[in-house]
């Protein structure tokens, strides 16, 4: 391949990465690899296409193993940290729900299963928490002061 068609590949996938494509930094060490590529053929020499591929590669591969992570946390700030997002929340089930017993709640503009887990009844249009989630079903409990006697 032509050095500038390597440069073109480079620059066009760095181009994708920061102006459209969040592939996670991925694309633009595959880019650079490519502009590098080009260079040593701008350079004078004249290699195989066969090494031209497997600089490419090389170069590729070891700058993401070797500086992808810290280049992501750099910028980034790291990823957030995974965690159930909907514990702590507060809803309001639509109908009375027993202790044990199961209804529906809205929450975040869906609506839920929940079961509730507290001692008390919570009535329709009361305020309960989550508790804990159990795949798409939510375990509430009365929120104090809100439940019935």
């Amino acid at each position: 391949m032509p050095w500038w068609g390597w440069l073109i590949i480079g620059f066009g996938l760095m181009a994708a990465e920061l102006l459209g494509i969040e592939a996670a930094y991925y694309l633009i060490f595959v880019g650079v690899a490519a502009i590098l590529t080009g260079l040593v053929g701008l350079s004078g020499l004249d290699l195989p296409i066969w090494f031209q591929w497997l600089l490419f590669s090389t170069l590729a591969i070891t700058s993401m193993v070797l500086f992808r992570r810290k280049l992501y946390e750099g910028f980034r700030g790291g990823l957030p940290a995974l965690g159930n997002s909907l514990i702590g929340q507060t809803v309001s089930p639509a109908e009375d729900v027993p202790p044990g017993g199961r209804g529906r709640v809205r929450l975040r503009g869906s609506t839920w299963s929940a079961e509730n887990v507290g001692a008390a009844i919570i009535g329709g249009g009361q305020q309960a928490r989550v508790t804990a989630t159990d795949g798409t079903l939510l375990k509430i409990e009365a929120v104090s002061g809100t439940q019935d006697a």
